[in-house]
């Protein structure tokens, strides 16, 4: 083991039912063994519905007592026997999707969701029950990927902070790459108005693509326009034909990106979506709809491609932190994007307002323990 000099115990958020709200607690320090580093966390993300994931309104699956949380940015504090490339010191972005390293297929999301497969809830049940709302935590190796924090923090002159917003980007980068969007292509994403989908927009731009931004909210639609560049905006009414004329008015789509809500089971705009591709397009899901009425015959005529992607690849991750650190894609207040509070432990109900009312484009509510 490889380790700079660990604490005896730390703090941390512990949730112990979804009945009653977590409490801080000072617990053992994790050590490192083999396959695992333990990282000093700087800046944990806060999602917008963190609040409802351990309410019990959401009603994802996680066992309990747990260590909440999701990714994170953080310093190696300690590796296992066996690692070969983290050492104590480096600055790393810590992913919360964790996969099986015998079955790939078992993925589960630190701190919020344990997954659909008896394998992904092994996982999660034990060794990595415990996630980032800490002042330590223990990771997979495979989950930290290694920041340049001379080129990131010295010469880019971003905060490590700004950094945290990778976590964001990646979501809709891991859908976009997996229906290969191309530079020059059009693309929608709908809903674009919230975190994900801002993001999504983002990430599409950086990657070369042209936009056609939908929502319900118009005048967040008006603000997404004019921040950024080869962005149209077509908002949301509830008539599929209507809505999809005035997506097809800009010219052939190639492309279209959902990451709808839950909430948004009864919108009409992934229909709409759909019967403004053209032939051959291709359609990203990523939202959390349950359910949701296909046209089908639009797609077996049009050669659609439908694909659902939960989360990312491990390569994704690679190539988004590329894009970052060559400048492709800018973080910070500099690319018109902020941070909307940074947390203490003690301070977790009030992250967590922070972050449900602001779930904007660029937005990011933190817990700095």
């Amino acid at each position: 083991m490889t380790t700079q000099t660990l604490p005896q115990a730390h703090r941390a958020l512990i949730l112990n039912s979804t009945s009653s709200p977590p409490a801080i607690q000072t617990i053992p320090t994790p050590q490192p063994g083999p396959g695992s580093a333990v990282v000093r966390i700087l800046a944990a993300n806060v999602i917008s519905y963190m609040r409802q994931i351990y309410n019990g309104e959401r009603q994802y699956p996680f066992p309990t007592p747990l260590v909440p949380g999701t990714s994170a940015i953080g310093r190696v504090a300690a590796v296992g026997p066996d690692a070969t490339l983290l050492k104590p010191g480096m600055l790393v972005l810590v992913d919360c999707t964790i996969r099986g390293r015998d079955d790939a297929t078992a993925v589960f999301l630190s701190g919020i969701h344990e997954g659909y497969s008896e394998g992904s809830k092994t996982l999660m049940r034990g060794e990595w029950r415990d996630s980032t709302y800490a002042e330590y935590a223990k990771v997979p190796l495979e989950t930290c990927e290694v920041l340049d924090e001379g080129k990131l923090c010295g010469r880019m002159g971003y905060e490590i902070a700004d950094l945290a917003y990778i976590s964001a980007l990646l979501v809709p980068y891991g859908g976009l790459r997996d229906i290969d969007l191309k530079a020059g292509e059009t693309v929608i994403v709908s809903p674009a108005t919230g975190a994900f989908g801002g993001a999504a927009v983002l990430v599409a731009l950086a990657m070369g693509a042209r936009v056609i931004a939908m929502g319900r909210n118009v005048e967040t639609l008006k603000k997404i326009k004019k921040r950024c560049e080869r962005v149209e905006i077509v908002p949301i009414t509830g008539d599929v034909l209507k809505d999809s004329e005035a997506l097809k008015s800009f010219g052939a789509v190639d492309a279209f990106f959902d990451i709808s809500p839950p909430e948004a089971g009864k919108s009409t705009h992934i229909k709409s979506g759909i019967l403004a591709l053209k032939h051959s397009g291709r359609v990203s899901l990523m939202g959390g709809i349950k359910d949701v009425s296909i046209p089908h015959s639009v797609v077996i005529h049009r050669n659609l491609t439908l694909k659902g992607k939960w989360m990312f690849e491990r390569e994704d991750i690679k190539g988004m932190i590329k894009m970052v650190e060559n400048g492709v894609l800018k973080l910070g207040e500099s690319s018109g994007s902020r941070i909307v509070g940074k947390f203490g432990l003690e301070d977790w109900d009030k992250a967590f307002t922070a972050a449900e009312k602001n779930a904007g484009m660029g937005e990011s509510t933190l817990i700095t323990p």
